[in-house]
């Protein structure tokens, strides 16, 4: 059995997942700046909570995952400091604006009208203070934290200490958001009507 004792993930669910609220309803988010922080506010709860280890994500300090979450681009509304948020990169499919100050991620959006995610915006709820969002379901891009700097012998354990944060760990996104993917394509070609 591979040792988990000391693997960590990331902040907010190395001590456990803490479960959602199904009458949450939102909160305000806000960068680290230590004052006049950029504050975003989330109008609705989040879906397909998950940590990431893609090298784009923005992770706190220390982590090897970053935990993001999706909801609809109109529940987005930047109340104080939108002049500090700037494009991380104007060609990536998700355009995460960050903050010019501490560098935070605030939120990420899909500009593509064709993208099969276009209408969502990618937050990380660890941002907020309030308690009661969706909860972490899975760990995707996993493989990806080794372009990072993670040495691949710790893998085994990184992928058992998911396991037992209920965490199940892909190299992708989740399978019914890969099946939702490959249905906006297939619809999108014709071979399946739209």
């Amino acid at each position: 059995m591979v040792g988990t004792e000391g693997v960590t993930i990331h902040p907010a669910v190395d001590h456990g997942v803490t479960a959602g609220s199904p009458s949450f309803s939102g909160g305000v988010l806000s960068c680290h700046c230590s004052s006049n922080p950029v504050k975003v506010r989330v109008g609705a709860q989040t879906a397909h909570n998950h940590v990431c280890g893609c090298t784009k994500c923005w992770k706190p300090d220390g982590a090897i995952f970053s935990q993001v979450a999706v909801v609809s681009r109109d529940a987005i509304e930047v109340l104080q400091g939108a002049e500090r948020l700037e494009i991380v990169n104007k060609d990536a499919p998700i355009q995460r604006y960050r903050c010019t100050g501490c560098g935070v991620h605030m939120y990420g959006r899909i500009e593509n009208k064709d993208h099969p995610f276009y209408g969502l915006d990618f937050v990380h709820t660890e941002l907020s203070d309030e308690d009661g969002w969706s909860a972490p379901e899975f760990a995707a891009f996993v493989s990806s934290i080794i372009e990072s700097g993670v040495d691949p012998s710790r893998m085994d354990g990184i992928r058992a200490r998911l396991r037992e944060l209920g965490l199940e760990p892909y190299d992708a996104l989740s399978p019914p958001l890969m099946d939702a993917i490959a249905t906006h394509i297939a619809k999108r070609s014709g071979a399946l009507p739209a």
